[in-house]
């Protein structure tokens, strides 16, 4: 007759910490996916992988957690006994993470570059000179005050650009920003704080997709006022980028 050696709670750590740090993740979901009544783990990873980037990234893995959480929790004798033991390296990548999911990743880590501002008083070609050197593409525009006005885009510099060589009329040593500010044209963004984490920042695109319009992008600050020092640009490119796989 084959004998289970069944240990108890206290020798069974790594049971106790798989269970812990799977419980820290069923938590944040439950907080992070609101648009379900089914609060099941496989179901808010099943709903919140379609909207986190953050989720996404570790769907698999969160289905073979769900399996292996129910192997310990269902086997498991009384509240002092395991049958089922998780290895190390699993208890190790589940608490990794857990502590992506208590404490993720913030928009200014991930912000894939850093960002260049000017006045409306500037020259345009220095704002030339700069796209020809960094190869950035969105420029949030101030004031003398400091006051954040609009953002200025390749894209649109380039059209305005282009018209005024189809009427050959351009003057880019006398030109300054101001000459080219459109304020029906001006770029859909908003602001957040640079301890802001990319839950927060696909939250604001996802809400502003809802209401059918574009936000062109996300400018980061000290406490995510629009008239502090911009720190960061987050971009829905950023969302696309976004890998915690390793």
């Amino acid at each position: 007759m084959t004998v289970t050696h069944i240990k108890s709670n206290t020798e069974n750590s790594l049971s106790e910490r798989f269970e812990i740090a799977f419980n820290q993740i069923h938590k944040c979901l439950i907080d992070k996916v609101k648009d379900t009544k089914d609060d099941r783990f496989k179901n808010l990873v099943e709903t919140g992988m379609k909207k986190h980037s953050l989720i996404r990234s570790f769907y698999n893995e969160l289905g073979q957690f769900a399996k292996l959480r129910n192997a310990i929790v269902h086997e498991k004798v009384d509240h002092d006994f395991y049958i089922a033991e998780p290895h190390l390296e699993i208890v190790e990548r589940i608490e990794k993470i857990a502590g992506y999911f208590m404490k993720p990743e913030t928009a200014l880590n991930i912000a894939t570059k850093k960002v260049h501002h000017f006045k409306e008083s500037d020259r345009l070609e220095d704002v030339l000179s700069c796209i020809r050197k960094t190869s950035y593409s969105r420029f949030p525009i101030y004031n003398e005050k400091g006051e954040y006005l609009w953002l200025l885009t390749a894209t649109y510099l380039l059209n305005w650009l282009t018209d005024r060589l189809a009427d050959q009329v351009i003057d880019l040593n006398n030109a300054r920003i101001s000459d080219i500010a459109d304020n029906e044209q001006k770029q859909l963004v908003a602001f957040i704080s640079k301890t802001s984490s990319i839950f927060k920042a696909e939250e604001i695109f996802e809400n502003i997709h809802k209401e059918g319009k574009k936000l062109e992008a996300i400018i980061i600050t000290l406490n995510g006022s629009e008239n502090e020092k911009p720190l960061g640009i987050f971009t829905s490119y950023d969302l696309i980028e976004i890998d915690l796989d390793d």
